[in-house]
């Protein structure tokens, strides 16, 4: 660690907030709630204990919706979703989030401890609400 700059973690630059929605819901719904929890990612719930849990962000409405010129009642979220999300430890030092979700291509990710996911961090967070930048 280069100890001029110190230590951030994922959960020191994270959104406390996640927000599930159902695969099943439409477009619309996702949207819908998003606009009324105020995030721009939502986590897909599991089917039962083995699946994984998928994400659903702006950018896939946008592909999945926007672009083919459907509906956005007439698509699901588990058709655009991005599955299984790829989580990052909330210990993580934030160059490693940030290399890490710029590797997979992803703009967001749920942050978690103990199993459980406590926020979600973006590539806007680490530079935005990192007070080392």
């Amino acid at each position: 660690m280069d100890t001029k700059r110190g230590f951030q973690a994922a959960k020191d630059v994270m959104t406390k907030r996640v927000v599930l929605v159902d695969g099943m819901a439409t477009a619309k719904e996702a949207v819908e709630l998003m606009r009324k929890e105020g995030v721009e990612a939502l986590i897909v719930k599991k089917r039962h204990p083995q699946d994984a849990y998928g994400i659903v962000l702006i950018h896939d409405l946008i592909k999945g919706v926007i672009i083919p010129d459907k509906t956005s009642e007439e698509v699901n979220v588990f058709e655009i979703m991005t599955k299984p999300v790829i989580s990052v430890p909330a210990d993580m030092e934030v160059r490693y989030v940030a290399s890490l979700l710029m590797k997979v291509g992803f703009r967001m990710a749920p942050v978690e401890e103990n199993g459980e996911y406590i926020g979600m961090v973006s590539i806007s967070d680490l530079i935005l609400d990192n007070l080392l930048f």
